[in-house]
Order: structure tokens, then C-alpha cells, then sequence
């Protein structure tokens, strides 16, 4: 069984908001590196498909494609490579919600029986627009089944995170009860799989504001975050955060993990390639 209950990561959370702290959860593919990040002081940490991709080299955008049972992986991935190696803090399990093949309810007691502290939408069918999305709304695969899995979620008591791309998204989640919105920017520049374009800061601070103003009527005490785009360091945090003060604080994928992985594994690599040992005798 979880951990961490509903109300102790409610008042952990609160009491960082209130000391002035930012909240961060690092998205993680690897126990490694979920390890690491608990050790450094995540708030979360969270493990779902894209990030079990993003950890074998690929972009995270892998797991928008058919080529996994999402949900078996993340539930995999929890209990036997995450869960068994962080302690310190909750461990959040990212599902397909509009999985169709899936009593999502029953799927959701299967979460929680496995160690998991909360759920979050990820993959989500946020990020998908155009025909493709109209297709998936108009057959019954639609934002609406996250929005409903994240309520039974909340209903029996786990944490609930949800990725929002718009202020729609957003509302609806808020009123079903979601614990944390996380604004999504879409997928991250950076390092040697980042996309290219993305959106611009400008456009994501709107987009922030946008949810943020319109949550602050009734929602004001929600945990809001936000997650992607060209924000790549915590130095890029400072500078948005300055921009939308409201924010309490950042979502890691590739910043967790795959730009310090980038980054150490050649240095090391190069740093034992440097040395010279001279001729042998």
C-alpha cells in the first residue's frame, strides 16, 4: 500500500508553499535515477511510459506511439524499479487514463496496491490535437476519461496530479477534485533529443496566466505547476517564475534526468579516456 496518505502530501506540500520553497517532481524512467532525485529533495516523484523511454535513449514522445501497453509499463516499472527504492518521498504513477482495454476503476486499486501514492494523465490526450484528437474525443477516448479516472482516483483517496494544456482542461480538472494542476508546454528543447520547436516563452507564460486566472476564483488553494517547453534548467525556472509569480513550482522530465545524464556520462567517459598511461614495459 502507498506510503504517503492524501492528507500527509497535502501538508508537506503546503508547508513548502508556505516557507517559500519551490515544489518540484521529477519525472523518472529509471530507479537510478528516481533514486537520486528522492535523495536531492524531490517533492515527487513520478514514473510513466515516456519516461521509461526517455531512459533508453529515445525522445518521450515514444510513448505516443502504439508500441507498449502503457499502463502494464508504468505499473512494472513501479513495483519493481521505483518503489522498492524511494522512500523519502511519494511515488506517483503516470496512466493512460482513456485506456480502453482497462477497468481503469479496478486498474486504480491496482495502483494503490502496488505502493503507488497517487496517479497522474500522462500519457495524455492533451498534447494531441487536430483530426486525430476530434477522432479520439468523438469515440469515447477522450480528455473526459482522464478527468473521470483522476475523480475515482481522488475518491479513493490518492494523491492526483493532471497535465492541462488549456483553461477547459484545467476547470474540469479542478472540479473533479485534482490536487495539482500542472500547465503543459509541450514537449522539452534541450540536449540530444529535445524538439526543436517549441513554444515560445511568451506563449507559455499566456498559457500559465490563463489557467492561473481562471482557477483563482474558486480554486486559489490548487497546487499549480507547469512542465516542458523550452524551460531546460532551474536558472529557466527562476526567470519564468519572475514572469508568473503564482507558479509553486516545476515538473522535471528531461531536466531530471536525461540533460544530467548527458551531461555526467561523457564527462566521466572522457575523463578516463584522458588519462595518458605512458608506454608499457
Amino acid at each position: 500500500m502507498a506510503n504517503f496518505d492524501h492528507p500527509t502530501i497535502v501538508g508537506r506540500l503546503r508547508a513548502e508553499r508556505e516557507a517559500g520553497r519551490a515544489i518540484y517532481d521529477a519525472l523518472c524512467g529509471s530507479g537510478i535515477t528516481a533514486k537520486m532525485a528522492a535523495r536531492g529533495g524531490a517533492d515527487f516523484v513520478t514514473t510513466h511510459s515516456l519516461a521509461y523511454f526517455r531512459m533508453q535513449g529515445l525522445s518521450s514522445m515514444a510513448g505516443y506511439l502504439p508500441i507498449c501497453d502503457a499502463n502494464a509499463l508504468t505499473l512494472e516499472l513501479g513495483e519493481r524499479a521505483i518503489i522498492n527504492v524511494v522512500s523519502d518521498c511519494p511515488v506517483i504513477a503516470g496512466l493512460l487514463c482513456v485506456d480502453p482495454t482497462r477497468d481503469m476503476k479496478r486498474f486504480l486499486v491496482r495502483i494503490a496496491d502496488a505502493g503507488f501514492d497517487g496517479v497522474m494523465n500522462c500519457p495524455t490526450v492533451a498534447l494531441i490535437d487536430g483530426k486525430y484528437r476530434s477522432d479520439l474525443e468523438e469515440t469515447g477516448m477522450g480528455f473526459a476519461n482522464e478527468v473521470e479516472v483522476l475523480a475515482e482516483a481522488s475518491r479513493i483517496g490518492l494523491y492526483t496530479k493532471a497535465f492541462c494544456t488549456s483553461v477547459e482542461e484545467a476547470l474540469a480538472m479542478a472540479e473533479a477534485g485534482v490536487d495539482n494542476i500542472i500547465v503543459h508546454f509541450g514537449n522539452s528543447s534541450g540536449g540530444t533529443i529535445g524538439s526543436q520547436t517549441v513554444m515560445s516563452e511568451d506563449s507559455a507564460v499566456a498559457r500559465a496566466t490563463g489557467i492561473l486566472d481562471a482557477l483563482e476564483a474558486d480554486f486559489s488553494d490548487l497546487i499549480v505547476t507547469s512542465h516542458g517547453g523550452a524551460i531546460e534548467t532551474p536558472e529557466d525556472f527562476v526567470r519564468f517564475w519572475q514572469a508568473e509569480p503564482r507558479l509553486d513550482g516545476y515538473v522535471g522530465g528531461s531536466s531530471a534526468e536525461r540533460f544530467p545524464i548527458e551531461a555526467s556520462v561523457v564527462a566521466a567517459t572522457q575523463g578516463f579516456k584522458g588519462v595518458e598511461l605512458g608506454e608499457a614495459y
